[in-house]
């Protein structure tokens, strides 16, 4: 990998992104509360996104599975079976995470209620996850360039490993914060009196109570899946920097607009945003710098 690089950009990038998530922390430590009452309003058109925004990120699943099984089915015959299981296990995931976090949006679509539905529909409100993630594995085959198989399954690899990382590591600091979200302040009689900032830790409050788990989001872990979107722009067969430019602005436009919607429909905080983005970023720059190293572009 060119060690100016970071997740095939070059390291300004890098740097402009992590200055911007503190600048956003130093910001919202000082005033996450009245950032929330001036932006805070819930729209049908702010919860649709936050429902089917994520779909764009967890794209990338089934494009990292595509991009392993490209790289492996160059490597030869005994590599197949294992091709096709990455392959199927990075559509599953984007299946998995879409139906475990915006199922219940879905099935409400469908009409669907437990207990009083019959079961063949939820099968079918899992089918419509399905179908919206098939077509992202066969038009990314098609497309990448297969004249570096080892870089292939580089990119493949970091995009799901430190997806899954930066999941995890999301789940268990919101535990350790244990922080109030805002929608549920605005239920009391004083919110203000039980805002907490993130640094006010209670850890393991929280338990299942999402309640009181607004810091870091989680959604904005999602988001910023998409600045790995570079490293897919850099191993196709048409490639050059200029795309993947283009798909590195993409992917802040797409963040800064994920991030204002969910302090916009009062779940998160200005900081609660910039963490969630700061701490996925940093997993995405690790993994990948980890995996790609040595490996090199040639646009």
């Amino acid at each position: 990998m060119n060690k100016k690089t970071v997740m095939s950009m070059p390291i300004g990038c890098f740097w402009a992104v992590i200055a911007t998530c503190v600048l956003g922390i130093v910001i919202g430590s000082f005033r996450d509360f009245e950032i929330n009452v001036a932006l805070a309003n819930k729209t049908e058109l702010g919860a649709f996104f936050a429902t089917y925004g994520s779909y764009f990120s967890y794209c990338l699943y089934p494009a990292a599975g595509a991009c392993l099984y490209s790289g492996l089915r160059k490597k030869g015959e005994r590599y197949r079976f294992l091709a096709w299981t990455l392959l199927i296990l990075g559509w599953f995931m984007a299946v998995y995470y879409s139906n475990s976090y915006n199922g219940k949006a879905v099935r409400a679509l469908f009409g669907y209620t437990a207990g009083e539905s019959p079961a063949v529909l939820s099968v079918v409100c899992w089918l419509f996850w399905a179908v919206l993630y098939s077509w992202v594995p066969f038009v990314v085959i098609r497309l990448v360039d297969e004249s570096n198989p080892d870089k292939l399954i580089a990119v493949g690899a970091s995009i799901l490993i430190a997806g899954i990382a930066a999941d995890n590591i999301n789940l268990w600091l919101k535990q350790v914060a244990s922080r109030p979200r805002y929608k549920y302040l605005i239920t009391l009689d004083d919110p203000r009196a039980e805002f907490r900032n993130w640094w006010q830790m209670v850890p393991n409050l929280a338990g299942s109570d999402d309640n009181l788990r607004s810091w870091p989001s989680g959604n904005m872990t999602i988001a910023s899946m998409m600045f790995a979107l570079p490293m897919l722009t850099d191993v196709m067969k048409k490639r050059s920097s200029q795309k993947n430019m283009m798909a590195f602005a993409l992917s802040c436009v797409f963040v800064i607009i994920y991030g204002y919607n969910r302090i916009h429909m009062t779940n998160h905080y200005l900081s609660d945003v910039c963490f969630g983005v700061l701490i996925t970023y940093l997993v995405y720059s690790i993994v990948s710098c980890a995996f790609l190293r040595g490996q090199t572009s040639e646009p």
